[in-house]
């Protein structure tokens, strides 16, 4: 799994899946709530299986 989420991205995506989670709280109190943690889950790995399976990379080397 080489890395293809950066850094900048890699904040959106946290932001991104907390905003969702907190409507598993807050809000409608859906369960769909807990896809935000994909979001999350790619941003503390570094690593997407779809921005992998299209080819699309954000990381730039040497920059963690």
């Amino acid at each position: 799994m080489k890395r293809n989420v950066g850094s900048a991205e890699r904040v959106v995506r946290v932001v991104v899946g907390v905003i969702l989670l907190a409507l598993v709280v807050v809000g409608p109190q859906t369960w769909w709530g807990l896809v935000g943690l994909i979001p999350i889950v790619t941003a503390l790995w570094g690593w997407c299986p779809l921005w992998s399976a299209l080819g699309i990379s954000t990381h730039r080397p040497g920059v963690r």
